[in-house]
C-alpha cells in the first residue's frame, strides 16, 4: 500500500481527484510498466538502491512524471518483493570483522609496490577466505542491515503493466481515505461480500435500506472517531480494493486535510473502471446454492420469485445477509438460509445469528451432513445433497396459508 509520501491529488470544485494513469492519456506508461517489472525480474541479488535506481532511469526522460510518482512505482514494486533481512547485529558484526583485519593493510591501493603493498582485490580475498567467504558473500553481507542496501531475493510482481497501473490508480485512491471523515456505499449487489470485507477490517458502520434492494452504509472515518487516526485510516484503504472488486456500488467520502479547515469530497463507483487485484466474488458460496437457483429457474413459482442475497438484516454491528430472499405478488417476503456441513463452530455461530433474527421470516435448510451437534428451530428443511425446490414450496405455502 501506498503512504502519504507518495500522493498526489488535485481539487476540482470542493472534490478531490487522485492521481489516475489511465490508457488513453497515458499509453506510453503501459511500456514504462514492463520495463520496470523487468528490472524487478532480472534484478535478483541487486540491492534496493540499485533497483530504485533503474526504475529512476527508465521514466528520467517523461516529463510528466513527478517525483512522487516514481517513489510510488518503486513502492509497490517493493511490496511485491522479498529482500534479504539482516539477523540481529550480524551486518554490524560483520563490518567490525572486516574492518579490523583491513586496517594493518591502510592504505589499500589498486596496484601495489614497495611503498603501498597492500592492493585491494588481494587484500579483500584473503579476508573473505579468513571468515570462510567469497568477497561477493561479503559484500552482500556487509551492509545488510541498512534498507537500501538490502538485496532482492525474490520477486512475485505483477500480471503485466496494466497490473502494476492499476494497483498504482487503487494506491492512490487509498491514500486519500486516511483522511477520511465518513465514508458512505450505497450498495445493489455483493452485499455480503462489502459487509464481510468491512467486518475484516474492523470498520464502524450502520445500515438504512433505500429502495428494494438497495442499502446505504455509512462508515465512520478514522479523523472522525479517533484521535490516532493512522491505524483506522490504513484498515479503511484496505477495504477499498474489495469494494472495488464488487457489482452494483457507489461511494462518497468527506476528508479532512491535515492542518487546514476545509474539506474534500471524494466521489466513486463502479463505472469510473478502477481495477482490483482481488477477484470478482463469486456468484454463490456453494455448489448446492447454485444448483437450488438453477432448478428454481427466473420464472415465478406459484406467486414466488427468487432472488439472490437481495437482503440485508443487521442489528447494531451485527450483519447477516441471507442467501436468497422470496417475493409473493402479495407483498410477502420470505428469506432463505442454506448451511451445510462446516466445522462445528461455525454452525453454532449461524446457530446464534439465525436466534438473533428470529423475528425475520426465514427458511432454515440443514444438510444432514451437518450432525446433531447444533439444535435447529423446528421446520428446519433437511437435505442430503441437493435442496428440493418441491420442498421449499411446501414451506412457502404453509407461511403464505398461515398469513
Amino acid at each position: 500500500m501506498l503512504t502519504r509520501e507518495h500522493a498526489i491529488a488535485k481539487c476540482e470544485g470542493g472534490r478531490l481527484v487522485p492521481d489516475r494513469l489511465i490508457q488513453r492519456r497515458h499509453a506510453r506508461y503501459l511500456g514504462y510498466g514492463e520495463r520496470m517489472l523487468d528490472v524487478y525480474r532480472k534484478g535478483i541479488a541487486r540491492s534496493r538502491r540499485e533497483l530504485h535506481q533503474a526504475v529512476q532511469a527508465i521514466l528520467a526522460r517523461e516529463q510528466d512524471c513527478p517525483p512522487r510518482r516514481i517513489a510510488a512505482f518503486c513502492k509497490l514494486l517493493d511490496d511485491a518483493s522479498c529482500f534479504g533481512q539482516d539477523r540481529p547485529a550480524a551486518a554490524a558484526g560483520l563490518r567490525r570483522a572486516v574492518y579490523r583485519r583491513a586496517a594493518d593493510c591502510h592504505p589499500l591501493v589498486t596496484d601495489a609496490d614497495r611503498q603501498f603493498p597492500h592492493d585491494a582485490a588481494t587484500t579483500k580475498q584473503r579476508i573473505a577466505a579468513e571468515l570462510g567467504m567469497t568477497w561477493d558473500e561479503v559484500e552482500g553481507r556487509l551492509f545488510a542491515d541498512i534498507i537500501e542496501c538490502q538485496r532482492l531475493e525474490a520477486f512475485e510482481g505483477y500480471a503485466d503493466g496494466a497490473a502494476l497501473l492499476a494497483r498504482y490508480n487503487v494506491g492512490q485512491v487509498q491514500v486519500a481515505l486516511f483522511d477520511a471523515l465518513e465514508m458512505t456505499v450505497w450498495a445493489a449487489q455483493d452485499f455480503k461480500t462489502i459487509l464481510r470485507y468491512a467486518k475484516l477490517a474492523r470498520l464502524l458502520h450502520t445500515i438504512r435500506r433505500t429502495g428494494e434492494g438497495r442499502y446505504m452504509i455509512r462508515f465512520d472515518g478514522p479523523a472522525s472517531v479517533l484521535r490516532s487516526t493512522r491505524r483506522y485510516g490504513v484498515a479503511m484503504a484496505r477495504f477499498l480494493p474489495a469494494l472495488i472488486a464488487c457489482r452494483g456500488w457507489r461511494l462518497h467520502a468527506v476528508l479532512a486535510e491535515r492542518g487546514k479547515r476545509w474539506r474534500h469530497r471524494l466521489e466513486l463507483s463502479e463505472s469510473d473502471g478502477l481495477k482490483s487485484h482481488l477477484p470478482a466474488p463469486a456468484e454463490f458460496d456453494s455448489s448446492t446454492e447454485e444448483r437450488f437457483s438453477q432448478q428454481w429457474g427466473s420464472e415465478p413459482r406459484e406467486g414466488w420469485t427468487l432472488q439472490r442475497e437481495a437482503d440485508i438484516l443487521h442489528d447494531a454491528q451485527h450483519t447477516f445477509v441471507p442467501d436468497f430472499a422470496f417475493r409473493h405478488v402479495s407483498g410477502r417476503r420470505v428469506l432463505l438460509e442454506i448451511v451445510g456441513y462446516w466445522t462445528v463452530q461455525y454452525l453454532r455461530a449461524k446457530q446464534r445469528t439465525i436466534e438473533q433474527f428470529s423475528g425475520q421470516p426465514i427458511l432454515l435448510a440443514v444438510s444432514t451432513s451437518a450432525g446433531k451437534s447444533v439444535e435447529w428451530p423446528a421446520g428446519v428443511i433437511r437435505f442430503k445433497r441437493t435442496l428440493r425446490v418441491e420442498d421449499v414450496l411446501d414451506r412457502l405455502r404453509i407461511l403464505l396459508g398461515a398469513q
